[in-house]
């Protein structure tokens, strides 16, 4: 199988961390971004000049060409560019001050729009390759009290990456999203600040402060998900969307069901409001749904 050049951002832990080791362990090179490049020494003492560590602020455009430019001038090519860089904090939207959640997006969805909008150009020289987007379940199914910038800026790079993905087809640049659930990652530790919790939203963002604040049981293994996603990227047919863990997977088709049943219930109603239809008709009984 040929070699592949990765750029992954966020590359200093978790799911970044896993998935360069993943990539060098499966021959390939990757340029591995960080805030902090030094925190990936260790790795360039075992993989030697297979791996490039490149220093990135998500939330800087030309730093993000950059390090494009940086991984194609020592390896002649990019061919996965991989937005995994993200964070959150937990407060209720009520509450989160503005320019928190402000920052909270700047990395979560404007740091995957530069590093994106960056990579098109290269891919499309070259005649092809693959964007791979870190959502997560909850940007797929939503309503989690307290993470209301996180999960608004992984909707909008679900939405901004099926767009993307429709533009630049032609271009043979293939775009993945991937919707992990739990996962033995930092996630949810040093970099997440939980701040006090009104009393008018203890049963719900104080619920989460205190299930995030504890030790959280999870099921994911970042390891094993940097593998599988190396695996699925090499695949000749990859999937539009990866859900990543049994738990996620459960979540998702029961949050499809319960929209497919919630559009059935309103189908009369909603086509109702074209020229033609019957109208006015009952509205939907949601007790029947």
């Amino acid at each position: 199988m040929t070699t592949q050049t990765w750029l992954i951002t966020g590359s200093s832990r978790g799911f970044g961390r896993n998935l360069v080791v993943a990539a060098l362990e499966a021959g390939d090179r990757v340029v591995a971004t960080a805030r902090r490049p030094e925190q990936l020494d260790d790795l360039v003492r075992k993989y030697g000049d297979r791996v490039l560590p490149v220093a990135l602020d998500v939330t800087d455009r030309t730093a993000a060409e950059a390090a494009l430019k940086a991984g194609v001038d020592r390896f002649g090519r990019v061919d996965v560019v991989v937005n995994n860089a993200g964070y959150a904090n937990l407060a209720a939207i009520e509450n989160t001050p503005e320019d928190d959640f402000h920052r909270q997006f700047a990395t979560n969805f404007w740091g995957v729009y530069n590093v994106s909008t960056a990579a098109v150009p290269v891919l499309r020289a070259q005649g092809g390759g693959t964007i791979v987007q870190f959502s997560s379940i909850g940007g797929r199914v939503g309503g989690t009290p307290g993470l209301g910038s996180y999960q608004a800026a992984k909707f909008a790079v679900d939405g901004f990456t099926r767009v993307l993905a429709a533009e630049t087809e032609p271009f043979g640049i293939t775009c993945l999203v991937v919707e992990p659930g739990g996962f033995a990652t930092d996630w949810a530790g040093s970099s997440m600040q939980i701040p006090d919790v009104p009393a008018e939203y203890d049963a719900t963002v104080g619920e989460m402060a205190r299930l995030l604040s504890g030790p959280v049981p999870v099921a994911g293994d970042p390891q094993r998900a940097g593998e599988i996603l190396v695996r699925v990227v090499k695949h000749p047919n990859p999937p539009t969307h990866l859900i990543l863990g049994a738990g996620a997977v459960q979540m998702a088709q029961a949050y499809s069901h319960s929209q497919l049943e919630e559009a059935a219930a309103w189908e009369r109603v909603s086509g109702s409001a074209d020229f033609g239809q019957e109208y006015p008709v009952d509205l939907a009984d949601p007790a029947q749904k």
